[in-house]
Order: C-alpha cells, then sequence, then structure tokens
C-alpha cells in the first residue's frame, strides 16, 4: 500500500490524513466543488473533484470515486464513517476494482448490517439480546408477537442507524401507528422498510468496545465507551473508560464483544454496542462496521492510533498488539460540536466561519476540518469538530474538557458549545449517574438562559476580531499600548 484514497471529508478525512502522513503513505481526497477550499483538500497530496447534483450526491458517487481512484493511482481506499462507509456493494465495488478497501470484507459489513440477521447470529453464539419480535408478511402474526414480548417496546429498523427508524411505544393502542411511521421512515433512510421490535429497558446505559481484528485469527478489545449522554438516540458526549463499571463487569462486556467478533469472522476496526440495563445486565445491540466517531477517546487512553491498525489490518498484516499490550491509562472524553441552536430547540444553523481558534493545553485535542471562511450549510451532518480531553482521572478530564470549552472561538456560525459545557458541569453528570435520557431528565436544568442581545462592547469586540482594520482608529492612549491588550 503506497497511496490511499479518502472517499470522506471534514474532520475524519483530515484525521485519516495525520495517519498517513505518519506512516508515509501519500494521500488522495475526493471532494464537491462546495468543499474546494476545505483543510482536508488543503492538507492531501491530491485532491480530485466529484461533480454532482447536490454535495451528498458527490460522496455517494461509487462510480466517480474508483474513477479517482484508478486516476490518480491509488491502491487503497479509505471510507471514514458515513457515507459509504457501511456500504458492502461498495466495499465489493472496491475489491473488484482491485483496491484495498480499509474495513471488514463484504460479507461482514452486509451480515451486520442486518440488524436482525445480525441478532440472530449473536444469539445463536450464546450471547444476550433483548426479548424481541420481527416483522413478517404475516403482520397479525407479528402484532400477537410483539405484544407477547411486553411493553414499552422499542421499534428499530432492520437495516438502521444514527436514531433514524426507532419508536419508543408504552402501550399497545399506539403499536401500529409507530410500526407504520417507523417503517416510513426505514423505506426514506435507508431503502429498506423492514423493522423489529425489542423490549425497552428504561434508563439503561449505552455502553460499546472497541475491537480489532486481523486476517490472521487475531481479535482483541481496547476496552469500553460510555455513550448514553444522547439527543434523540444520537450521542453527543462519549467517554473512556465507562464510569462506575466493576471489574467483572468490564471483563464480562469486553470478552462478549470478542467473542461476536470471533463468531462472525471479523476483520479490521469496529465496534461492538451494547445496553447495559440498570439489574447490571447487558444486552447485544448491534455492530457499527466502521471506525467510529468516538474513536479519539479510546486512543487518547491507549496511546493506539486506530486508523493505523486499520491500514494494518487491511494490508494483511497482523495486528500490532496483543491484548496483554492494551493499557488503560487515565480518563478520556469526547464532545460532539454541531451547528445547532440550543435555545431553540437545537434547530440546525448555517453561516460561515469567520474566526476559529481551537483550544489547547495538556490533554486536550481537537478534531476538526473546519477553516476560516467555510460556509457551513445544511448539506451535510451539523457536526463540526469534535473536542477531546484526557486526564489523569475523570474530574480532571472533565475539568480540562470544561475549559477547552470556554477557551474555543469559533465565530459565525451558532453552536452548542456552551450547552455542552453545562451538561459537563450538572453534578449527576459529575456523579456517573448516567442513561440514555440524562438530557430529558435534566432538560429545565440545562436549558440555556434567555439570550439577550449582545452590548455594544461585544459587537466591537467581534468586529476587531473578525477584522482587525475596524480598531485601526483607537485613540491614545490605546493606540499605544500594543497587541498584548487583545
Amino acid at each position: 500500500m503506497k497511496k490511499v484514497l479518502i472517499a470522506n471529508r471534514g474532520e475524519i478525512a483530515v484525521r485519516i490524513l495525520r495517519t498517513l502522513r505518519t506512516m508515509g503513505l501519500e494521500s488522495v481526497v475526493v471532494h464537491h466543488a462546495a468543499d474546494a477550499a476545505s483543510l482536508a483538500v488543503r492538507e492531501a497530496d491530491e485532491a480530485r473533484e466529484i461533480a454532482a447534483a447536490t454535495p451528498v450526491a458527490a460522496y455517494l458517487d461509487v462510480a466517480a470515486i474508483l474513477a479517482a481512484a484508478r486516476s490518480s493511482g491509488a491502491d487503497a481506499i479509505h471510507p471514514g464513517y458515513g457515507f459509504l462507509a457501511e456500504n458492502a456493494d461498495f466495499a465489493e465495488a472496491v475489491e473488484r476494482a482491485g483496491l484495498t478497501f480499509v474495513g471488514p470484507p463484504p460479507r461482514v459489513i452486509r451480515l451486520l448490517g442486518d440488524k436482525i440477521h445480525a441478532r440472530e447470529r449473536v444469539a445463536r453464539a450464546g450471547f444476550p439480546i433483548t426479548p424481541s419480535a420481527t416483522d413478517s408478511s404475516d403482520r397479525t402474526a407479528f402484532l400477537r408477537a410483539a405484544r407477547e414480548v411486553g411493553f414499552p417496546l422499542l421499534v428499530k429498523a432492520a437495516a438502521g442507524g444514527g436514531g433514524r427508524g426507532m419508536r419508543i411505544v408504552r402501550s399497545p393502542d399506539a403499536l401500529e401507528a409507530e410500526l407504520e411511521t417507523a417503517r416510513r421512515e426505514a423505506e426514506r433512510s435507508f431503502q429498506d422498510g423492514r423493522v423489529y421490535v425489542e423490549r425497552y429497558v428504561e434508563r439503561p446505559r449505552h455502553i460499546e468496545v472497541q475491537i480489532l481484528s486481523d486476517a490472521h485469527g487475531n481479535h482483541l478489545h481496547l476496552g469500553e465507551r460510555e455513550c448514553s449522554v444522547q439527543r434523540r438516540f444520537q450521542k453527543i458526549i462519549e467517554e473512556a473508560p465507562a464510569p462506575v463499571l466493576t471489574a467483572a463487569q468490564r471483563r464480562r462486556l469486553c470478552e462478549a464483544a470478542v467473542g461476536i467478533a470471533r463468531a462472525v469472522g471479523y476483520r479490521n476496526a469496529g465496534t461492538v454496542e451494547f445496553l447495559f440495563a440498570p439489574s447490571g445486565e447487558f444486552y447485544f445491540l448491534e455492530v457499527n462496521t466502521r471506525l467510529q466517531v468516538e474513536h479519539p477517546v479510546t486512543e487518547m487512553v491507549t496511546g493506539i492510533d486506530l486508523v493505523a491498525e486499520q491500514l494494518r489490518a487491511a494490508m494483511g498484516e497482523p495486528l500490532s498488539l496483543r491484548q496483554e499490550d492494551v493499557v488503560a491509562r487515565g480518563h478520556a472524553l469526547e464532545v460532539r460540536l454541531c451547528a445547532e441552536d440550543p435555545g431553540s430547540g437545537h434547530t440546525p444553523t448555517t453561516g460561515e466561519v469567520a474566526l476559529l481558534r481551537a483550544p489547547g493545553g495538556p490533554g486536550v485535542r481537537f478534531d476538526g476540518g473546519l477553516c476560516e471562511g467555510q460556509a457551513v450549510t445544511t448539506s451535510f451532518d451539523s457536526m463540526l469538530a469534535k473536542l477531546i480531553a484526557h486526564g489523569a482521572d475523570r474530574a480532571q478530564a472533565i475539568a480540562r474538557m470544561r475549559q477547552a470549552l470556554r477557551d474555543l472561538v469559533l465565530l459565525g456560525v451558532a453552536h452548542n458549545g456552551a450547552y455542552l459545557e453545562r451538561v459537563l458541569g450538572h453534578p449527576a453528570f459529575a456523579s456517573a449517574d448516567l442513561h440514555t435520557h440524562f438530557l430529558e431528565q435534566h432538560a429545565a436544568d440545562l436549558a440555556l438562559p434567555g439570550a439577550a442581545g449582545p452590548d455594544l462592547v461585544t459587537l466591537l469586540a467581534a468586529a476587531v476580531l473578525v477584522d482587525p482594520s475596524a480598531g485601526a482608529d483607537v485613540p491614545e492612549p490605546y493606540a499605544s499600548m500594543g497587541e498584548w491588550r487583545n
């Protein structure tokens, strides 16, 4: 492997580029015209534009991506996450083109991408799943089986992800209507309207395990991550290790993840997700057959470059480490900075990045693909960047993250930074009293104060930050005081 094409954009493209450089590999990025001035395009060795009707369509154009790989001389494709990352047909097309796909084999992606078949396979291997019922052509039988599972129920899309096609059903009267709504959403989002229902666990924790596998039969875990703080089934804060787990619970969870990887013949990096009930029992949820958005927290506590391990596994090399080499040190947190307005129901926001100053300091990492002058539109996911903080313990990691959020300067587009800092400062978060409805439970405490209009001093300061020439006519003695005053 000498040259890798990145079939993605934004912060994950920049993240992959960083590892390619350290490994001495050349890089190519594909992009839509809307991203022509992006950081990823600037930093890659080569860039190939893909023309398409919409920006998203460019990153989903398999033929154009393969053509870019051939014309650039790339011999491997890294899909990042999102877009085509978990598309088995794309992985097969890459292999048919004689290129290396940096991810699991297509058959594994296809198996685990179907949530119904994945659950059946995991259950046959002896691992726990929640009581469930699967949609079938006999709708009457399915409704009867669903009611027998018992309420509350969670309706989920067979090909789903990202919270789409999911509905909580608390009473039999609402079941048929919620099933139909979930089917329509699943068909619209995944072109697959199949759904299933499972017993809904109240106040669960969402805990996942990072796995690594190679073509030589080696399977290991890199510990677990807590991903319970979610909004509408979308994670916004992740951390490693998961607080409050006992050593025995952690061992059982991680051993189950490795067992599942072995049972399905996994290869490359992946994440096995579990639902952790208040009783201490855990249930298999799904396997994400790609690099996760929250992978940096695992990197921070283990010191292992997950992208590098992905590339080694894709090249057919054995993993560079054994299970006994994996040691977690300290605690790490990640928050997702999103273009949204928490004061208005987290509605998406747009704008142009007028000024960006990423925070730094001990244990602080900023994963972003933004640059000043970049337009933020509704064409893509709302996540702008990720902020990661590591500390000797959880309290120090939280303190560093809160300070990093206060130090962040991102002008030109409204974002959720202040809201995230508020969540991290909540007493329940500090005590690790977490579950998947944490934000709803504490909504009143987390609501941001009413936004008053900025005063004159704030407006003038913002103007000078965006355009230093705005402060050119500063009167004496202030004009002679030097730049330190800013």
